[in-house]
C-alpha cells in the first residue's frame, strides 16, 4: 500500500536543509523532492546513490521520448515490478504516467478497462425502466439532443417525445410536463439541469415518487447536464449514466464538419474557386479552435463551447459576401466570423486575440489566390486546389491522425505540459476515491498528519511586528509604505489562521477537542499532500503542501526584512505580494508624485536586464527592478534579450531581473514591431477564480526572430509562481 500511496501523493518535504543536495543540474527540484521521498521505502533504497553514480544513464533515460519503454539504468529494471516503476516515472517524468497507467491496466485487467464502449441507445431503452432516469453527463461539444430525437423516432415515440431546456422560469413547465408524462407514458427530455441548480432538490423529489408511485410503462425521464458538484447524488445512484466524447483530432473534426456540408451547400456560392478555398480554411481554423482545448492553458484561457451553428452561419456569411461583393470585404468578414459568430463566445482579452490571429491567417487574398497556401509551418496542411466536394474529403481522409503540437502553433513542450496537468487531474481524482480510513499496516494517517503538523509548525515564521513597523514608516506615508502594511497584516492573519488550525488539529486527533469540518478538511487536505482551503484565502497558489510552505517562509521573509529596516529592496520579489497590482498601482503612484505628473498619464515600459542580480546595487530613479518571473511557451536569449524557442522538456525559463518603468505616454514609442505583449499571471491557472482575476499586467518583450503572431499561438506568458 506505500507504493500506492506514493504513486498517488508523491514526496512531501518541507524542509529542504536536511534533503540530500541534488546532484544533477538536468533534474528539477520538485522531481528531486519526489526521489528522495521514494529511497525511504522498502524496495527503493539506493535510488539516491544510483542518481549521483550514474547521472549520464539517468539522463538518458529522463530525455528518452518514451522512459516508459527505455530500459533502466543499474539494476533498477530488474528489481522493480510494474507497478513500482511506475513511481520513478511519477516521480521525475509524469508526463507520461497517463500512458503508463493505461498499459499497466490493460497488462493487468485487460483492454477492454481502457475502451470505451459504444454507445447504444436502443439498448439503454430497453435496460432500464419506466422509474430509471437516463442521464447524459454533457462533454464540451457534445449535444445528445438529435441522437435523442433520432431514436424516439425508430422505437415509435416521436409523437410523445417532449423536450425543454431548463434555465429562468422553466422549472414549472418542467414540473407540469414530468406530472402529465407519467400518465400518458412520453418521453420527458430535461436538458442542461447545471442551468437550473435551484431546481434540482424538486426534481430529486419527484424521482424519489417515481419509486412507490404507479408509472406507466413506456414513461422515460432523459436528463442532461454538465458534471456539477450540486447535481443530485441519488438521482445519479438510481439512474443510467451515459457519455460520449467529441471526435478528438483536426481529421476527425474537418470529416466531420465536411460531413454537414451538402452538395447544394458546396455549389450554392457563384464565386467557386474562392468559396471553395475559403470554406476549406474555415473548417481548418474550426477546427483548430475546438483541438488546442487540449493544450488547456496553453490552449485557451478559458474553455469555449464552439459549435456546428458557428461553422454553419459563418458558412453562409462567406457564401453571401463572396456573391454580393466584386471584391471581397475581408475586415467584415473577418469581423462577422471572428469577432461575432466565434467571438461572441470569448469572454477573455488573450482568447481574443489569438482568435484574431487565425482567422487573419486564413482570410485574406493569399488563401485564395496562391495554390496549395500553408495553413500552418507543417507541409501537411494546405488548401487543397479546387475540385469537387468530394476531392476535399479525401484530401482530409489522408491527413494524419495524430496532430502534432506545430498544427496549432505550438512547441512540442505543449504537449508536456498537458500531460503533466492530466497526469494531476487523474491523481486527484484517484486520491477523492480512496477511502478515508487509517493504514492496515505500519503508521496510521493520523500519526502522519500529527508528524506533518508539528513539521510545518516548526518551519513557518514568527508574525511580521505591524506596530512597530507602522511607528517606523510613520514619517514617510509613501504608497508603498502603505503597501507593505497591507501586505504585513495578511500574512500575518494567515499566520494565525495556520497555527491556530495546526494546534487545534494536533488536539483533535489525540481526542482533547471535537473536530470541526474545517479542522476535518485541514485532515484530509494534509494527508494528500494538498493545501487546506482555510489556507488559501490570502493568494491563490496550486503548489503542493511542501513547496507551498517553503514559499510561504520566503514571502514573509520579504517583508520581514523590509519592516525591519524601513528600506525598499533593490530587487523586488512581485510574486511574493498577495495583491501585485497594488504593488504596480503604488510604483506608478510614486513615480507621479515625484514627477508631478497624473497616474492616468503614465504608462508602463519594460526592459529585462543582462545583469545577474549581484551586479544590481541601486534602486533605479523611476520604476522598480523586478525579479522571479518565469517565462512558458517559450525560452529567453539574455544577451540579446529577446524570445526565444524553448529547450526540449524546459516548460518554464525564469527570466532576468525586469526594470518597470513608468513613462507618460506621450514619450513611449508607439510602434510595437518586434515586440510581443506578454500576459502576466499570478499563477498558471490563467483564468482565475470568480472574484481574483489571474491576469496582473502586459509586459512588452522583444519577440526575436519570431513575429508576435508566432508567440500568440504558442499561448507565452509570464508566471508569478509555478506549481511545484
Amino acid at each position: 500500500m506505500d507504493d500506492y500511496h506514493f504513486f498517488l501523493k508523491g514526496g512531501v518535504v518541507i524542509d529542504r536543509e536536511t534533503q540530500v543536495d541534488n546532484p544533477t543540474k538536468w533534474l528539477p527540484e520538485s522531481a528531486w523532492d519526489n526521489i528522495t521521498e521514494l529511497d525511504k521505502l522498502p524496495n527503493f533504497h539506493g535510488l539516491i546513490n544510483s542518481f549521483e553514480m550514474e547521472q549520464r544513464e539517468w539522463h538518458s533515460w529522463y530525455t528518452s521520448a518514451e522512459p516508459e519503454k527505455t530500459t533502466m539504468p543499474g539494476e533498477w529494471d530488474r528489481s522493480l515490478n510494474e507497478l513500482q516503476k511506475m513511481l520513478i516515472l511519477r516521480s521525475i517524468r509524469p508526463d507520461r504516467v497517463t500512458l503508463c497507467a493505461t498499459t499497466f491496466i490493460i497488462n493487468n485487467m485487460g483492454v477492454k478497462f481502457t475502451e470505451p464502449p459504444v454507445l447504444d441507445m436502443k439498448s439503454v431503452v430497453e435496460d432500464s425502466t419506466a422509474r430509471t432516469p437516463l442521464i447524459f453527463v454533457l462533454s464540451s461539444g457534445v449535444d445528445p439532443t438529435n441522437e435523442l430525437i433520432q431514436l424516439a423516432v425508430t422505437l415509435g415515440m416521436s409523437n410523445r417525445f417532449q423536450s425543454l431546456s431548463l434555465g429562468q422560469g422553466q422549472a414549472p413547465i418542467a414540473t407540469r410536463m414530468l406530472k402529465e408524462g407519467v400518465k400518458k407514458g412520453d418521453w420527458i427530455f430535461l436538458a442542461n439541469c447545471h442551468l437550473s441548480l435551484s431546481w434540482m432538490p424538486q426534481l430529486d423529489k419527484i424521482v424519489e415518487q417515481l419509486q412507490v408511485e404507479d408509472v406507466h410503462p413506456d414513461f422515460r425521464i432523459w436528463l442532461s447536464s454538465t458534471p456539477h458538484p450540486q447535481f443530485p447524488i441519488s438521482i445519479l445512484q438510481v439512474g443510467i449514466k451515459m457519455t460520449t466524447e467529441p471526435p478528438k483530432g483536426l481529421k476527425a473534426n474537418m470529416k466531420r464538419l465536411y460531413g454537414l456540408v451538402t452538395e447544394d451547400v458546396f455549389y450554392h456560392c457563384e464565386k467557386r474557386t474562392k468559396y471553395s478555398a475559403l470554406l476549406f480554411g474555415l473548417c481548418f481554423f474550426h477546427s483548430v479552435l475546438i483541438e488546442r482545448r487540449k493544450f488547456l492553458m496553453l490552449g485557451w484561457n478559458v474553455v469555449y463551447g464552439f459549435n456546428n451553428s458557428d461553422f454553419e452561419v459563418s458558412e453562409s456569411l462567406i457564401s453571401i459576401y463572396l456573391d454580393e461583393y466584386e471584391e471581397t470585404p475581408w475586415d467584415a468578414l473577418k469581423y462577422l466570423v471572428a469577432g461575432v459568430m466565434y467571438g461572441g463566445h470569448v469572454t477573455d482579452d488573450i482568447d481574443r486575440r489569438l482568435l484574431t490571429t487565425y482567422i487573419n491567417d486564413t482570410f485574406h487574398d493569399k488563401a485564395v489566390t496562391t495554390p496549395y497556401y500553408p495553413l500552418s509551418k507543417l507541409q501537411t496542411y494546405y488548401i487543397p486546389k479546387e475540385g469537387e466536394l468530394q476531392s476535399y474529403k479525401d484530401y482530409i481522409e489522408n491527413l494524419p491522425n495524430a496532430d502534432h503540437p506545430e498544427a496549432f502553433g505550438q512547441h512540442p513542450n505543449a504537449d508536456i505540459a498537458s500531460q503533466i496537468i492530466e497526469t494531476r487531474n487523474l491523481l486527484g481524482t484517484l486520491l477523492s476515491l480512496r477511502p478515508q480510513v487509517s493504514d492496515s499496516e505500519g503508521e496510521s494517517q493520523e500519526d502522519k498528519v500529527l508528524a506533518l503538523a508539528a513539521d510545518v509548525l516548526k518551519r513557518i515564521p514568527e508574525n511580521i511586528d505591524f506596530e512597530a513597523t507602522k511607528k517606523l514608516l510613520s514619517h514617510d506615508p509613501a504608497p508603498l509604505n502603505v503597501v507593505l502594511l497591507q501586505e504585513i497584516q495578511r500574512y500575518n492573519a494567515l499566520l494565525d489562521v495556520i497555527r491556530v488550525s495546526l494546534v487545534d488539529l494536533q488536539k483533535g486527533i489525540k481526542g482533547l477537542v471535537v473536530m470541526s469540518s474545517d479542522l476535518e478538511q485541514v485532515l484530509v487536505c494534509m494527508s494528500e499532500g494538498k493545501v487546506p482551503p482555510l489556507w488559501e484565502k490570502a493568494y491563490p497558489s496550486l503548489k503542493p503542501l511542501g513547496s507551498w510552505t517553503r514559499d510561504l517562509v520566503a514571502r514573509v521573509e520579504q517583508f520581514a526584512k523590509w519592516a525591519e529596516t524601513g528600506h525598499q529592496p533593490v530587487i523586488f520579489w512581485m510574486s511574493g505580494f498577495t495583491f501585485p497590482t497594488g504593488f504596480l498601482t503604488a510604483v506608478l503612484q510614486t513615480c507621479a508624485r515625484r514627477n508631478n505628473v497624473s497616474v492616468d498619464s503614465l504608462q508602463w515600459e519594460f526592459n529585462v536586464s543582462t545583469l545577474d542580480d549581484n551586479n544590481i546595487v541601486e534602486t533605479p530613479k523611476d520604476g522598480v527592478w523586478v525579479r522571479g518571473l518565469f517565462l512558458e511557451g517559450a525560452g529567453w536569449e539574455r544577451r540579446s534579450s529577446h524570445l526565444v524557442e524553448a529547450s526540449p522538456m524546459m516548460l518554464v525559463n525564469q527570466v532576468p531581473t525586469i526594470h518597470f518603468n513608468p513613462v507618460e505616454a506621450s514619450v513611449k514609442k508607439k510602434s510595437m514591431k518586434g515586440m510581443y505583449m506578454c500576459p502576466c499571471y499570478y499563477y498558471s491557472n490563467r483564468t482565475g477564480s470568480s472574484g481574483r482575476p489571474s491576469f496582473i499586467v502586459g509586459v512588452e518583450l522583444k519577440s526575436g526572430p519570431h513575429p508576435a503572431e508566432h508567440w500568440i499561438k504558442r499561448g507565452t506568458a509570464l508566471l508569478m509562481s509555478l506549481d511545484y
